[in-house]
């Protein structure tokens, strides 16, 4: 099956799944993922084929305008990807478990990805960290919740780590990482984010897995990629990494239209004859 093939198969013919993932990971089809917090966003890049849709806690940096995730709840994660599930046919869509919600128990973690599941419609749940959610990511799975896992920087741990520099590049962090996703995958978890690892450990610990490996910021040897999508659209202007591209720069298209409606309003251009009852 050719690449083409099938990425035309998956992103138009069915909804994606996460045995389509695997599939494509099989396959050697790249996996494509965007975050999305919002009814209207989710409808246009699940329409645009977008394999995997997000609701990232990223949502308490770029919705609520926090400066790290810690704050989201999990009460306005469920809101979120309410939203967003309404605005979807096809893509898979994974809801972050938010900090707060899984770390104290795996009954408490459990508890929180079935309130995701049955409040939300969503189709799996995300949470961060390796050896010490392991528990919490098997007794998810064991209630028939698909998993995601997230290693490498994991935002909730930041004032642990103190910096969001690359991880995992001293050997010690590294093994660590290379134990965690192997267990991650023994857990029974369908994928693993991969964030901010240096390109040849992402590529090696993609090697060893059978499961897909989503990365941002962690090179091309992974099985798919993921952004931010204020960051892919230019919608944010202060953050600015080196795993980000820009593929528009809507802050400033939103910004002159804007402009254009206020010069329209302040001299009476509108609305005009056609626009009025």
């Amino acid at each position: 099956m050719s690449t083409q093939t099938f990425s035309v198969a998956a992103a138009l013919a069915k909804r994606v799944t996460t045995q389509t993932l695997l599939e494509m990971r099989v396959e050697g089809v790249p996996i494509a993922m965007l975050t999305a917090y919002d009814y209207t966003s989710a409808r246009i890049l699940d329409e645009a084929g977008i394999d995997v849709l997000l609701v990232g806690d990223s949502a308490s940096n770029v919705m609520a305008g926090h400066e790290t995730t810690l704050p989201v709840t999990l009460d306005q994660m469920i809101y979120h990807a309410q939203c967003v599930v309404r605005g979807v046919k096809r893509s898979l869509v994974v809801v972050d478990l938010p900090f707060g919600s899984f770390q104290g128990s795996s009954r408490e973690a459990l508890r929180s990805s079935i309130r995701v599941m049955k409040e939300t419609g969503a189709h799996a749940v995300k949470l961060e960290g390796g050896s010490v959610t392991l528990e919490s990511a098997r007794r998810i799975i064991d209630a028939g919740i698909p998993v995601m896992g997230h290693l490498g920087l994991t935002p909730q741990s930041i004032y642990k780590f103190g910096t969001y520099k690359v991880r995992a590049r001293e050997e010690q962090e590294a093994d660590d990482l290379r134990r965690d996703i192997r267990e991650l995958e023994e857990s029974g978890c369908f994928a693993v984010v991969l964030e901010k690892i240096p390109s040849a450990l992402a590529t090696e610990v993609t090697e060893s897995v059978s499961i897909p490996t989503i990365g941002i910021g962690a090179g091309t040897g992974c099985s798919g990629q993921v952004l931010v999508t204020h960051d892919l659209l230019g919608l944010t202007k202060d953050f600015n990494p080196r795993f980000v591209r820009r593929y528009a720069d809507l802050a400033e298209t939103i910004t002159q239209a804007v402009q254009g409606y206020i010069e329209d309003v302040r001299v009476r251009d509108f609305p005009n004859d056609e626009e009025s009852y």
